[in-house]
């Protein structure tokens, strides 16, 4: 029987992506569109109304709320956060 090398990540963010700084981009990603979406939820807008909100349209918000990051840039998601009235905080750690 032939043995099957299994390779280990530290993250989903780490095995789909082609390098640790595509990564680490997609991770930043989905934590702002994570919290973009709970602050959509918890005012409990329609899709619609998040989009007048977020001053985008409303198969961007669906987009969004989909989870459909390939869609989003990082500049595209802190001007919605800003379009809700949040600010982006950056902080650099070690690795």
């Amino acid at each position: 029987m032939k043995k099957v090398k299994t390779k280990t990540y530290s993250s989903v963010w780490d095995a789909i992506a082609e390098s640790p700084q595509e990564a680490a981009n997609l991770r930043l990603r989905a934590e702002l569109m994570e919290k973009i979406t709970a602050i959509i939820a918890k005012k409990g807008w329609t899709q619609l109304e998040a989009a007048g909100h977020c001053a985008i349209t409303q198969p961007r918000i669906n987009d969004l709320l989909r989870g459909r990051i390939s869609r989003f840039s990082l500049d595209s998601l802190v001007n919605i956060a800003s379009a809700l009235g949040r600010r982006v905080h950056v902080e650099l750690k070690a690795a």
